[in-house]
């Protein structure tokens, strides 16, 4: 029963399987919808995150191209803003005629000296004759220029014009209460903008030109005039004025901001062709003068006379000169060497506002003082027994012409230095035993040795120098931004002044650190162990010869320079007094002024200025501290003091007593 009931069951349901397949067929049909209906939800999510990751990547792809687009959209606006820039610099220079050409050069991206070395020129370039504008041009521009509170847009007048003589003559004289200044601000009167100027000099390459420095606007920077001021007389109070159009030249590298350094380019023409005095610039040229700037001269016959003497103490007796450029007093100077034209016996120099000179040159009287250094050089007619005069090495020189015909530091590297470095070692060659080859600013000065010579042959002593073709001695700075050395203010008074005028002398004070050797070094060589020269070592020797660092306390090289970056930054180093070079003093000095008194009048070399006056010394601050007494303890012991013997009082009114206090002082 039981087997036939689970048959039965199993046949029923085999029976239903097989009467229902309409039954099955549905099932199967749902099932297969199921499957297809399972496939499109795989498939979605699988999309989906295929799309999801294009989706990103197409993202990313465009903000590249938008950060690509965006730089070269700003590197395009930089490019179109300089461009517009310089159009503007371009027209704001429309005062300027070039060679019959109205089109201004003030923002042109040219080196600076070839920039302005047609603007020397008188006949060929830029200058304007006075015919084509003539003296009413001027005068229409002093006339706007009068009274004006507004500006105007006077006539184009060309830089470089000289103002006539009968109008000179109407304008402000030398402001009387000022007095001219070197490297401080000065303010330009009467500018709408800033307008300041720092410094004047004398510019002489392939022309005349004074040369301020100042700063002003960046852009479209306002007219000024350049009146130069020369004196009547020696040491003279009175001067004569000449004035000319000035040109405003901006320096480069201003990062496009409001105001920049600048030069103010002033040429230099009749009616007065020697070097001003001093200088003004001026916006208006019927006001009075807001700055006076002395006018350096690089022209320092003086130094060049110290250069010369100096190196002789030390043992040079040959100098040989490569002439770029040079001015007339130290040409003449230099001339009268070649020449031979100089004393050798040497005298004691005197300053003329020495003591001693003054009371000789005095009469009784009270006449005036004549000044010594006018006298002309007698040559002593014997070696007196206390040697006041001497007999001088001979000094020879040689002057060559370098007009190279090529732009320094575009086309060859500082003048071509190196052939001329190279062609003095060769020149010296089997006729000197050494060649020292520096440059004006430059002396080699032994610490234990009187002389070079004595330098080499104390070092031969000490060190084996058999194959040594050269000696390099190691770079100390000398910045002429240290403050003169306190001595020269303490040293013998008739030689004060023209102690104060050599540079050795009044600048002891130099950086601590030495430039290692083969940076800023200078050496002294053997000629015939050099192949090929360098400004700083030897390039090759010949075979077995070799260099030798000369140690820093046997002999260091004395540099004396401005900071080499620019600015007053460098004083700021670590710094010592090395006063090496006073050990020729008294015979520098004798040999210096000796020539110097020699040659005055015929190289017109100007007067030994006079020395500054010592600095007055720094106050200490003192720090008060106020004690008050209190008057019972005055009292106490006044009563005491008049009490007699005998303890009866006198019977006198006792007197008041005022607060008292002690100030104790600290510094």
């Amino acid at each position: 029963m039981i087997e036939s009931s689970c048959r039965h069951r199993l046949i029923l349901f085999a029976g239903f399987l097989n009467t229902s397949s309409a039954h099955a067929r549905l099932l199967r049909a749902v099932r297969l919808l199921g499957l297809i209906a399972a496939k499109p939800a795989v498939m979605s999510s699988r999309t989906k995150r295929m799309k999801k990751t294009s989706w990103g990547a197409r993202e990313r792809a465009g903000m590249s191209f938008l950060i690509v687009v965006a730089f070269f959209a700003v590197f395009g606006l930089i490019i179109l803003t300089e461009v517009l820039m310089i159009d503007d610099r371009g027209r704001a220079g429309s005062i300027i005629v070039r060679h019959g050409s109205n089109g201004g050069r003030f923002g042109e991206s040219v080196p600076d000296y070839d920039d302005v070395k047609d603007d020397y020129l008188d006949d060929t370039g830029i200058f304007v004759r006075e015919t084509k504008y003539g003296g009413a041009a001027v005068k229409n521009i002093l006339k706007n220029q009068k009274d004006s509170a507004e500006p105007r847009n006077p006539p184009v007048v060309p830089w470089g014009q000289m103002l006539p003589s009968k109008i000179e003559q109407t304008l402000p004289g030398f402001p009387a209460d000022m007095k001219p200044t070197d490297g401080s601000w000065e303010i330009v009167n009467g500018t709408r903008y800033k307008f300041f100027v720092f410094s004047a000099f004398y510019d002489r390459r392939d022309g005349k030109l004074v040369r301020v420095i100042g700063a002003t606007k960046t852009r479209g920077p306002e007219k000024v005039w350049c009146r130069f001021w020369y004196q009547t007389g020696v040491n003279s109070t009175k001067y004569r004025s000449a004035s000319v159009m000035a040109r405003v030249k901006i320096i480069r590298e201003n990062w496009n901001l409001k105001y920049s350094a600048c030069f103010i380019l002033c040429p230099i023409r009749g009616p007065y062709p020697e070097v001003p005095h001093a200088v003004s610039v001026v916006s208006k040229i019927r006001a009075a003068p807001g700055n006076v700037l002395m006018l350096r001269n690089t022209d320092n016959a003086l130094y060049l006379l110290e250069f010369l003497e100096l190196n002789n103490l030390l043992g040079v007796s040959h100098f040989t000169f490569y002439n770029h450029t040079i001015g007339p007093k130290a040409s003449c100077v230099l001339q009268h060497y070649v020449n031979g034209d100089v004393p050798q016996h040497i005298v004691p120099y005197e300053d003329a506002t020495s003591p001693a000179r003054t009371a000789n040159s005095s009469s009784s009287s009270g006449a005036s003082v004549v000044d010594a250094t006018d006298a002309p050089y007698h040559m002593p007619t014997k070696y007196n027994e206390d040697n006041t005069a001497q007999l001088k090495p001979k000094i020879t020189v040689n002057i060559l012409p370098w007009n190279l015909r090529m732009r320094s530091q575009k086309e060859i590297r500082t003048e071509g230095l190196f052939a001329s470095l190279n062609d003095c070692l060769y020149r010296s060659m089997y006729r000197y035993s050494h060649v020292a080859l520096i440059d004006l600013d430059e002396f080699i000065i032994p610490h234990h040795n009187d002389t070079l010579i004595d330098l080499i042959t104390w070092l031969s002593k000490r060190i084996n120098n058999r194959n040594t073709g050269a000696y390099s001695f190691q770079n100390a700075f000398f910045y002429l931004q240290f403050a003169d050395d306190e001595l020269m203010y303490n040293g013998p008074g008739t030689q004060i002044n023209l102690r104060a005028a050599l540079t050795t002398q009044r600048k002891t004070r130099r950086r601590s650190k030495l430039h290692p050797q083969k940076q800023r070094s200078k050496y002294i060589c053997k000629p015939e162990a050099v192949i090929e020269a360098g400004n700083h070592f030897v390039w090759e020797f010949c075979p077995g010869r070799g260099s030798l660092n000369v140690p820093a306390d046997a002999a260091i090289l004395h540099h004396y320079r401005v900071c080499e970056f620019g600015g007053d930054d460098c004083i700021k180093t670590p710094s010592v007094v090395d006063r090496t070079a006073h050990r020729y003093s008294k015979r520098l000095l004798d040999r210096v002024g000796t020539v110097y008194n020699y040659l005055k009048d015929t190289c017109s070399l100007p007067d030994i200025p006079r020395a500054p006056t010592k600095p007055p010394p720094t106050r200490r601050k003192e720090l008060k501290i106020r004690i008050p007494l209190k008057p019972e303890v005055e009292k106490k012991v006044t009563d005491a003091d008049k009490t007699h013997p005998n303890g009866q009082s006198d019977g006198s009114p006792e007197p008041v007593t005022a607060p008292v206090e002690v100030i104790l002082k600290t510094r």
